[in-house]
């Protein structure tokens, strides 16, 4: 399948503005081609590396990149494709190098930062199912281990962008959760970092967006509890 041409996309919204004005129609910008300023280098440095046999690839955004998956979980096989970040699109854009490798496993969490530059959360969807489909069709034996998104916490006043969507989070992850089947697992990770009131469980995250160690170790807990390593 072929990526999306390179050029900057723009949605339209409606809303109900407060005054006399009426329903007024307001552009939201949104960019494809956003890529971080260490992707092109992160890229090339894992298309460096030697390929191994079953490997478990871990691909997403910084969320991912945060910990050394190998270590964490104590296995070797374990490849950290984490580019801090990173958009759906980016993904798509160096996925070809992770079904070159066929991994056994690929655990895939990406999406918030879509959210935080105002893709469209159907948009984001088709870029989930798009992945999906390239995996299952070029790397027949690799099983996908799609995750919910996380949630965040705006108590900590340093992520603005991601606040105050949680909505698109919510709707997101149960659309995530659809995926289920033979080829893929979800790994419902929402409702394990998720307080009462809807947010990153503080003793979890550093900045109400990333993880703390004691939260990458929550995860691996999760994994290993659902045998999703074996």
């Amino acid at each position: 399948m072929k990526l999306l041409p390179n050029k900057l996309i723009f949605a339209t919204c409606f809303f109900l503005s407060v005054g006399l004005g009426g329903l007024k129609a307001q552009i939201v910008k949104w960019d494809s081609t956003y890529r971080p300023g260490k992707y092109a280098e992160l890229v090339q440095k894992f298309k460096a590396e030697p390929k191994t046999k079953k490997e478990f690839i871990f691909l997403g955004n910084s969320i991912t990149a945060g910990t050394d998956w190998a270590t964490l979980l104590n296995l070797p096989q374990a490849k950290n494709r984490g580019i801090s970040g990173d958009i759906t699109f980016g993904i798509l854009e160096r996925l070809q190098e992770v079904i070159d490798r066929k991994p056994a496993k690929l655990f895939i969490l990406i999406g918030i930062n879509d959210i935080s530059r105002n893709i469209p959360d159907s948009v984001i969807l088709r870029n989930y199912k798009t992945m999906i489909r390239r995996v299952e069709s070029q790397s027949k034996r690799t099983h996908i281990y799609f995750n919910t998104l996380l949630p965040v916490n705006a108590s900590f006043e340093k992520f603005k962008n991601h606040y105050g969507k949680d909505n698109h989070i919510l709707w997101l992850n149960d659309e995530i959760r659809k995926f289920a089947s033979k080829k893929v697992t979800v790994v419902d990770l929402y409702p394990v970092f998720v307080t009462d009131d809807k947010k990153l469980k503080p003793e979890l995250t550093k900045d109400g967006l990333h993880l703390l160690p004691e939260g990458y170790k929550v995860w691996a807990d999760y994994l290993n509890a659902n045998d999703y390593l074996k």
